[in-house]
């Protein structure tokens, strides 16, 4: 058998200043690192008396006629949900990062550092969330179900190129520094453990992004515009299977509330149902998109006829 397929291809020439910002990740990396344990969960529960998600994040001020108690309810829905999401999406950005870090072996052996950093506190990141699903498990009543399945979710993902694999990733990435400035940080109703986790997420986060940043632009290099172009109908296709995913998942997480609090009237139901894939479309899409940094990068790739076959594509999820 032919070795040639499991040769690395041969190293693009990096300059320097590239160089350093790959290595200013792994300065930063070493400075933040924490451990899952010793600095997050450090022997606390959640308190089930506050919120999980912020106002600025669930969108529930638009419910009428349901009590606090019920919307500090459906924020630790949601934040359950949010948990899980993240472990799910993780599964596929460290696959990605790793195949991509493949270019890197005989190449800019700092960048390859940067990327095996990133893939090592991605794997932390999974094991934390499937701690915080345990916790919330016993701490909420029986009935709650995540829909998507990780692994199925990631072989659907990967199956698509790389440069769109790469846009979702650091899509995802940079609108979790948006959700944890702005909304976790300063809402002081959160449970302190929910919040902690997510202050010590984007903490390794904010490298991540930089090193999804670095990765997508030397991709995007590589293409031609056919390629790119097809590339782009990859990003919508992926948009749309994630709206899909959020569709599904917000219905499963209306039945939960309604196995626990009751039967609505048909004006409420809908009401919640409506709210709830708003909230989830604003958290995993929305939020994303108007993010300023990836709206800059994903234009400064695309043609005025892509950027408006993307607009038109996530129209209905955003409206």
């Amino acid at each position: 058998m032919s070795t040639d397929v499991l040769a690395p291809p041969a190293p693009q020439a990096m300059d320097p200043e590239t160089t350093a910002r790959y290595a200013r990740c792994i300065e930063i990396s070493k400075r933040v690192r924490w451990e899952i344990d010793r600095d997050v969960i450090r022997s606390r529960n959640f308190d089930f008396d506050r919120k999980f998600l912020p106002d600025g994040l669930t969108q529930l001020e638009h419910l009428r006629d349901f009590s606090t108690g019920e919307k500090y309810l459906l924020s630790q829905i949601q934040g359950r949900t949010y948990v899980n999401m993240f472990c799910m999406v993780e599964r596929f950005i460290n696959a990605k990062l790793l195949d991509v870090s493949r270019e890197h072996w005989l190449g800019d052996q700092v960048a390859l550092e940067a990327l095996i950093r990133f893939s090592d506190e991605e794997l932390k990141h999974q094991a934390l969330f499937r701690r915080l699903e345990h916790l919330m498990a016993v701490g909420m009543e029986p009935g709650y179900q995540f829909v998507p399945e990780a692994d199925p979710v990631a072989q659907l993902v990967l199956s698509k190129s790389t440069w769109a694999v790469l846009a979702l990733t650091c899509h995802i990435e940079l609108f979790t520094q948006t959700h944890y400035q702005r909304s976790i940080h300063v809402d002081p109703d959160l449970s302190e453990l929910f919040k902690d986790v997510f202050l010590f997420h984007w903490k390794e986060e904010s490298q991540h992004a930089v090193l999804d940043e670095l990765e997508w632009l030397r991709e995007d290099a590589k293409l031609t515009p056919a390629q790119r172009d097809a590339s782009v109908n990859d990003l919508i296709e992926l948009m749309r299977a994630i709206d899909g995913l959020l569709v599904l998942q917000s219905q499963s997480d209306v039945r939960y509330f309604v196995r626990l609090r009751g039967l609505r009237s048909p004006e409420q139901l809908a009401q919640l149902h409506a709210v709830m894939l708003k909230a989830y479309r604003w958290q995993y899409i929305v939020s994303g998109i108007e993010q300023p940094r990836f709206f800059q990068l994903l234009t400064g790739m695309l043609t005025e006829e892509q950027a408006n076959r993307v607009t038109r594509a996530l129209t209905p999820m955003i409206t």
